[in-house]
């Protein structure tokens, strides 16, 4: 096996270099366009990956399910080319079939750097990933019919240090000594030709976006706000008997959209940049995600990090507005109280697979800016155990509580009995498995999954014991106000062109 790992001067803002591999299979990049407080450090691109790893469950309500797994593998173990691509196809639990084949293809000793993310499987635990670890009813209906696990294993990235302004490409090469280095070299050949043919043709700036004309789009909702007031009384009636403390409702809306995915996300990181943002296009579908909050880190020290949001206010419309939504935030009892049962549950979830004492809270409380809101963040941290792997840490805490609520399993069998179709991956996790044990993955909010030229997105928010269901309502719509321009946005471009 043969790792290069090198730095490549650039000419283009990082982010366009996706643009280089818009012809190629499976192209993703997970994209730090807000970067702040250790944040969002790095950046990554690439595509055509060697192997792909689909899971979709079984309908089987009312018990832990399995899943019809497909592996579509392009390259022997070697790094050799199959003639026409192996297709696999088993059923049994994906997230066991998808830690043999991390170990299958491990890269035990990458050349050292800051960079943390050189090769692995990067992809999507959807929501209903969650089915595979806990029994749930299964009753929504699933009707994107979309993978639940979808993960592409790279041997070639583009990667961008955001403190240092540095990119690098790192490549793999496989198999015995003398093949994986001409294999790595080959690699890195093609990979440097296709990125200065981009440069060749491509303009330096960017013509800028002119938001004065934003074209009216018809955004339907499965709930509109009586009915979604509705669900609130439901939740509120569980919390009363005792059920639950907390339930993380959501809805979801939709509106056509001819355009290409791409142009949306390029709307959306300008609208609202955020540290854990993606977009991911797969033969399916097209991701567009402007996340801000992470689910779960796991380093090289197997220092495991999870930072939930919960609480959130609109923007104000001056700085001194600003200020007083902040303090409005910080020192909201329901913001707070909502804040810390997720602390509590994650600190729990952690407890089970780190070592005994070290999970711990350094941050409580935190308002952070973002484009169009405040959000209210914590921090919790433990060290995984010795005999533990990042999917054990997975199987401990997905999904993410910040979107469940508390207890978890109570409230996402609540969950499936009042959403009327599955979240998908809407509220799941996004990021990448590193084949030497890292890895990193946002929770899947402010995302749009494109489909058949619709545009599906959710929002949603925390219900407690004093919600108000009118205040309840608005939050959401307050979530959705950065999505709801990016696709106006995008429409109003695909008109002038």
């Amino acid at each position: 096996m043969t790792h290069i790992f090198e730095e490549i001067q650039l000419s283009c803002p990082f982010w366009r270099y996706c643009e280089a591999f818009e012809k190629k299979e499976h192209v993703f990049m997970l994209d730090s366009s807000k970067t702040a407080d250790q944040l969002g450090l790095f950046s990554f691109i690439g595509a055509e990956p060697f192997l792909l790893f689909t899971a979709k469950r079984h309908n089987s309500s009312g018990q832990q399910s399995e899943a019809t797994i497909q592996e579509i593998i392009y390259k022997t173990p070697e790094g050799c080319f199959y003639p026409e691509p192996i297709e696999k196809t088993y059923s049994g639990d994906p997230i066991e079939a998808l830690r043999q084949l991390m170990q299958s293809y491990d890269v035990p000793h990458f050349q050292e750097s800051s960079v943390p993310l050189k090769g692995g499987a990067i992809g999507y635990f959807s929501y209903e990933a969650g089915y595979f670890i806990e029994e749930m009813p299964d009753l929504g209906s699933d009707d994107l019919m979309l993978p639940d696990i979808y993960f592409g294993f790279y041997d070639v990235l583009l990667c961008y240090d955001h403190d240092n302004q540095q990119a690098f490409l790192s490549v793999t090469g496989r198999g015995a000594k003398e093949f994986s280095a001409r294999q790595a070299e080959q690699l890195q050949e093609e990979a440097i030709a296709q990125i200065r043919r981009f440069e060749a043709r491509l303009p330096q700036t960017l013509p800028p976006i002119d938001h004065s004309y934003l074209p009216d789009v018809h955004f339907k909702s499965h709930f509109e706000k009586a009915a979604y007031g509705e669900l609130i009384q439901t939740c509120l009636e569980h919390i009363g008997r005792g059920d639950v403390y907390e339930i993380c409702l959501t809805h979801r809306l939709e509106a056509d959209y001819e355009g290409d995915g791409w142009h949306l996300y390029q709307n959306l990181r300008h609208i609202n940049p955020a540290p854990f943002s993606c977009y991911l296009r797969f033969p399916e579908t097209e991701v567009i995600c402007s996340s801000p909050e992470r689910f779960l880190k796991l380093d090289e020290h197997r220092v495991a990090e999870s930072r939930p949001i919960k609480g959130t206010r609109p923007r104000g419309s001056t700085p001194e507005e600003d200020l007083w939504l902040i303090d409005d935030l910080g020192h909201s009892e329901k913001d707070r109280a909502e804040n810390v049962m997720i602390v509590d549950l994650i600190r729990n979830d952690l407890g089970r697979v780190c070592e005994v004492g070290s999970v711990h809270v350094p941050d409580l409380f935190v308002v952070e800016q973002y484009a169009t809101v405040f959000q209210l963040v914590s921090t919790i941290r433990g060290k995984l155990k010795k005999e533990l792997d990042a999917l054990d840490l997975i199987k401990a805490t997905f999904p993410g509580g910040s979107m469940t609520g508390a207890p978890k399993i109570e409230a996402m069998k609540i969950i499936d009995r009042l959403e009327p179709v599955k979240r998908g991956i809407y509220s799941g996790a996004i990021g990448y498995l590193s084949f030497d044990g890292k890895m990193d993955f946002n929770i899947a909010i402010r995302t749009i999954v494109l489909q058949n030229e619709i545009c599906y997105f959710n929002v949603g928010g925390a219900v407690v014991a004093d919600s108000d269901p009118e205040a309840e309502y608005q939050e959401t719509l307050d979530k959705a106000v950065a999505l709801k321009k990016a696709i106006r946005l995008a429409h109003a471009l695909q008109n002038v062109k």
